[in-house]
């Protein structure tokens, strides 16, 4: 194998896909990744595969000169550092024969020790899922997609005991896919319109990893994103042609049932606030900044006369805040509650309308917050006692 290519590009796809190859493995193949050139009739092109067993990435380059076709498998941090120590090089050439990768710049050269490419594992292709049967399929802009992850992402678990949570559940129920995500004190639900096969429905927990990766994918908001789900494994293929994707992303599914979501969403609450996002961010930010370890929630006194809140903290060490809001909108008594601010913050930091809604019922339910049609947050109060 032989090829020219562009440093900036290259440097980009294999910044993304060492990023999904395994660094700590009894099998070194999970750590490297798989390079491979075909000559086409306009111009060549280098795809990079990796994998680490569980998620599996392959992103392709195109007007690539391609002097000799063919395959290599090199460690990928190692690939990775070479590319990004050039940065005087605009073009990098790279060549393989016998197991033995080099990769020249202007004034150069590496050699790097790889193995035979036929070690490295089969990973998921888009098309012979398709063909092969899968449970369905959906397809949206990647804008729509990556807004909907982000709105539930953030509260999914980490490494919790309780598997089935440390992930974002993806549920198609007719022209709509609905992600959700909780860790047990908070859940945040956001749907979608799509396209796909007819009305196929399924439900399957994505893990967070997974989805990350996919996030740092998506650079065009109206690309259209193609996903495929089977009994075991979701695989996303970016690009106009899921046949022809410049980025195919493969993962295993989360096994386990994810908890009963729709029972933890309130329908009884009578206290109903609206909020200007900006202010409401800055004010639960502040008053956030004299709280600690152990008294990490930020006290809420709702009063409908005036429609104002107030916003308090108190840590023994530090001392008190105290930040009032002016309420756009308010329906209900008066009532005071606490939150973990950073809990709150999340969910402020991706909701984009200029409005948000909280909907409460006492001081020891959960609250709900609201923005538009599509976007559902719940979260536990704390005890400020």
């Amino acid at each position: 194998m032989k090829v020219i290519c562009d440093r900036a590009p290259l440097l980009e796809a294999i910044s993304l896909v060492s990023g999904v190859a395994a660094s700590r493995t009894p099998k070194p193949q999970l750590t490297c990744v798989k390079l491979g050139a075909t000559k086409q009739a306009a111009a060549g092109e280098l795809s990079l595969a990796a994998t680490d067993a569980e998620i599996s990435l392959t992103v392709r380059l195109g007007s690539v000169k391609v002097e000799e076709a063919g395959e290599a498998l090199v460690p990928a941090q190692k690939l990775s550092q070479i590319v990004s120590a050039e940065e005087d090089d605009p073009t990098l050439t790279i060549e393989s024969g016998d197991d033995l990768t080099t990769v020249k710049g202007a004034d150069a050269q590496f050699k790097l020790h790889g193995y035979p490419p036929a070690d490295f594992p089969p990973i998921p292709d888009f098309a012979k899922i398709i063909s092969g049967g899968s449970r369905g399929t959906v397809q949206l802009p990647a804008g729509v997609l990556s807004l909907i992850i982000s709105r539930t992402l953030f509260a999914a678990a980490r490494e919790n005991s309780r598997y089935a949570i440390n992930g974002v559940l993806f549920k198609k129920d007719a022209k709509k896919l609905e992600l959700v995500a909780t860790d047990g004190r908070r859940l945040a639900l956001s749907r979608a319109a799509t396209s796909g096969s007819g009305d196929t429905t399924f439900a399957c927990i994505v893990p967070a990893k997974a989805l990350g990766v996919l996030l740092k994918l998506i650079d065009d908001a109206d690309e259209p994103v193609h996903l495929a789900v089977t009994d075991n494994q979701i695989v996303f293929a970016l690009g106009d042609d899921p046949a022809d994707a410049r980025a195919v992303l493969a993962s295993n599914l989360v096994e386990g049932a994810f908890p009963p979501y729709e029972d933890v969403i309130p329908k009884d609450q009578d206290i109903r606030v609206g909020f200007d996002r900006d202010v409401l961010f800055s004010a639960v930010r502040r008053a956030a900044l004299l709280t600690n370890e152990e008294s990490r929630g930020v006290r809420m006194a709702f009063t409908a006369a005036d429609k104002k809140l107030e916003l308090s903290s108190r840590s023994p060490e530090m001392g008190e805040a105290h930040v009032g809001v002016d309420l756009k909108s308010y329906e209900g008594d008066d009532i005071e509650i606490g939150f973990n601010p950073g809990f709150i913050n999340d969910a402020l930091k991706v909701i984009h309308e200029p409005e948000v809604m909280i909907e409460l019922k006492a001081s020891n339910k959960p609250g709900l917050f609201r923005s538009g049609p599509d976007f559902v947050y719940v979260v536990m109060p704390v005890n400020l006692q």
